[in-house]
């Protein structure tokens, strides 16, 4: 027959293991010969009895030394179990009295596959970096950049030699002027009149 309660061991030697209950009849003691095996001092050779009976296990005590207890009250005849109550064998062992049936078979899967991997620890911060105290003297101010040099200005090229054309130029237009206009008073004839008759002896001439 399929179990359809269990005990689990909530203290004592083997806390977390469970007991499945299968059988008409079942003995809790500390003797190899007994259906569950509590190697502890304070269980008794033969503790306790399970009897399976209208599909509910009855609890007796088998004249145990250090007692059998039920929600921390001692039993002294059969006690009809109720899951969720917890059963004590003497004061150190606690077993929980649970039905198959209430369980659910994948809540152990669930509860393994619900488990979330931990966050990872964030990267530390970098160290600061070490800042140079600035030179004296420049505490809070920018350093000023080397002064820029004087530039002089460079002598305009070929001022002197511009003011000697010019010069040449005038001279050789008035001379220009000056040959032309005797020409002129050559070709008219006017070196002969009154007002420049008294030159022509001098420049070797005769008028008519």
């Amino acid at each position: 027959m399929a179990a359809q309660y269990q005990l689990v061991m909530h203290a004592g030697p083997t806390p977390g293991k469970t007991f499945p209950l299968e059988g008409d009849v079942i003995t809790i003691g500390r003797e190899a010969g007994n259906t569950i095996v509590i190697n502890d001092a304070e269980v008794s050779r033969k503790h306790s009895q399970l009897t399976l009976q209208g599909g509910k296990y009855v609890l007796t005590d088998m004249g145990s030394t250090n007692g059998t207890f039920v929600n921390g009250q001692r039993i002294t005849g059969a006690h009809v179990l109720v899951p969720g109550e917890v059963i004590s064998l003497g004061e150190q062992i606690t077993l929980l009295f649970e039905s198959l049936a209430q369980i659910d078979p994948n809540a152990t899967m669930l509860s393994a596959s619900a488990r979330v991997a931990p966050a990872p620890r964030p990267a530390p911060a970098p160290a600061p970096v070490p800042v140079s105290p600035a030179p004296r003297g420049y505490a809070g101010q920018v350093p000023a950049g080397p002064e820029p040099s004087a530039v002089e200005p460079a002598p305009a090229s070929g001022g002197g030699n511009r003011t000697l054309v010019i010069t040449a130029v005038v001279i050789l237009l008035l001379l220009c002027c000056c040959v032309g206009g005797l020409f002129i008073y050559d070709y008219v004839n006017l070196w002969c009149s009154p007002l420049t008759s008294w030159l022509v002896p001098m420049l070797g001439g005769a008028c008519p």
